[in-house]
């Protein structure tokens, strides 16, 4: 995936990175040392915190690295700044679509490129230990998927429609299949940094919620390894030429 990434802007210095619903900074961890000026944003700081705890030990020396408290919509880069790529991972949903599409066009270089994706999720049971845990999961916290306090809103639109419709109209798809393996503790660790669920949602449940997942999960293997079959759907859009 970071190589589909990688080629869809041109290569030179500088090559400037932002990356717009960081979290805990795996997008940019993937891509340190092809970018060496990345600014990674998120109205989160406990995500950002993370991330400067994963991100900052792997810095190349020659690189660059600002995280910023800020919502996408707040978001205005340095006077002069512009991205040669912008990664929208699993974050695209949560954002007022159109309206950043357009407010990207001026933070975006002239050929640079926007890269929406994400894969399937844990809630999107395709295997029996994933159905085990969104059922335990909506055991404690109800049958609506949660997002932070609000219920999971879903959007009927395709993404690359939306792309369509943008600065950005140019649109090419990339899928890319992932083979993971899973403990409890990845399992668990992913699962806190979801929308769906945070620690905060289950509040002195929390302990309660982990010992009912790890207890699920050891009906599935011996090994604890659980083995998933996942794929990223990358969507890049780019201006259309003159």
């Amino acid at each position: 995936m970071a190589d589909v990434l990688d080629t869809a802007v041109p290569t030179g210095a500088p090559r400037r990175l932002l990356d717009v619903g960081t979290g805990t900074g795996l997008v940019v961890e993937a891509l340190l040392g092809r970018f060496d000026d990345i600014i990674a944003i998120d109205n989160d700081p406990d995500m950002l915190a993370a991330a400067e705890d994963a991100l900052r030990p792997q810095l190349p020396a020659d690189a660059q690295l600002r995280l910023q408290e800020v919502t996408a919509e707040e978001f205005t880069p340095p006077a002069g700044w512009q991205a040669e790529l912008v990664t929208i991972c699993r974050a695209f949903h949560w954002l007022d679509q159109a309206a950043i599409l357009i407010r990207l066009d001026a933070q975006v270089s002239p050929d640079g490129a926007v890269a929406i994706f994400g894969d399937n999720s844990f809630w999107t049971a395709t295997s029996d230990w994933k159905a085990a845990i969104r059922t335990v999961i909506q055991d404690f916290l109800g049958e609506q998927r949660r997002a932070g306090e609000r219920t999971f809103q879903h959007h009927n639109r395709p993404y690359s429609e939306i792309m369509h419709e943008s600065p950005f109209s140019q649109v090419e798809e990339h899928t890319v299949p992932v083979n993971r393996t899973w403990t409890a503790d990845s399992i668990l660790g992913y699962l806190h940094s979801t929308s769906f669920a945070a620690p905060q949602l289950f509040g002195d449940r929390l302990g309660e919620f982990d010992s009912a997942v790890r207890a699920t999960l050891a009906q599935y293997s011996d090994t604890d390894t659980f083995a998933e079959d996942n794929e990223f759907l990358i969507r890049i859009g780019r201006r259309e030429r003159a």
